[in-house]
């Protein structure tokens, strides 16, 4: 006599079979993207200058200079993007609820259309409507994530990618100006420690997404490489003796 199949425990979903990273909290985009801007715009500051013919002290303090304020001003454009988002999901949710409370029949008939775009019986989307509208609050959720892909779970911290933002452009752009801090550099040191942090920033932004991490690392190379020549070749341009 055969043994009955094995029963699974899904009572938590994926975790029977695999588990996702959590994409929610807002700190992976700002950490990656305050990085990535850190190198690539120290990178192309020293690159630009250094070309017009400035001094190792002048071009240390610029890249200090354009660490602070690039750090503060991505910290503080996080933070408002971020809070401004949070912000429009508010309003849609307000939305939602307001067309549950005016009119539950209209709303209730639309998620049965919905459901039966999507391939259930119109006799079964009825009653799948009818079920999710016995809780208000699941029916909201329901509506918001079939209407506009909206999640009331996905609601980044406005701080958490504000600071990650901070930090990782700190860190991003002190690379390019190590050796102009500490006395031992050029501009051509200065863009060898700045492609090196290009291609660990870029692989380890690949490595964390399952991606290539070589491929990773060479497009962002390929990046900040752009915007250097760019920066070197109005440097040279604008060239300026005696600063």
């Amino acid at each position: 006599m055969n043994a009955p199949p094995p029963q699974r425990d899904i009572s938590r979903p994926h975790e029977y079979d695999h588990r996702h990273a959590d994409v929610s909290s807002g700190w992976l985009r700002a950490t990656v993207f305050g990085a990535m801007d850190g190198l690539v715009s120290n990178i192309g500051l020293i690159a630009g200058i250094a070309a017009a013919g400035a001094s190792t002290t002048i071009v240390a303090i610029t890249g200090i200079s354009g660490l602070i304020a690039g750090a503060i001003s991505m910290a503080l454009g996080e933070y408002t993007s971020v809070r401004t988002a949070n912000e429009q999901l508010d309003a849609e949710v307000r939305i939602e609820r307001e067309a549950h409370s005016r009119n539950p029949v209209g709303e209730e008939a639309e998620l049965s259309a919905l459901f039966a775009r999507l391939g259930m019986h119109e006799d079964t989307a009825d009653i799948a409507a009818s079920q999710v509208h016995a809780n208000t609050e699941s029916a909201v959720r329901v509506h918001l994530a079939h209407e506009l892909g909206l999640s009331l779970d996905d609601r980044p911290s406005p701080w958490v990618a504000a600071f990650s933002s901070l930090l990782s452009f700190a860190v991003g752009a002190f690379i390019p100006i190590i050796p102009f801090v500490f006395g031992f550099g050029n501009l051509w040191v200065g863009l060898a420690f700045g492609g090196a942090g290009l291609l660990l920033a870029g692989a380890l932004a690949a490595t964390t997404t399952k991606r290539n991490w070589l491929a990773g690392a060479g497009r962002q190379l390929l990046f900040g490489g752009i915007a250097v020549a760019a920066t070197y070749t109005i440097g040279k341009l604008l060239g300026v003796s005696g600063i």
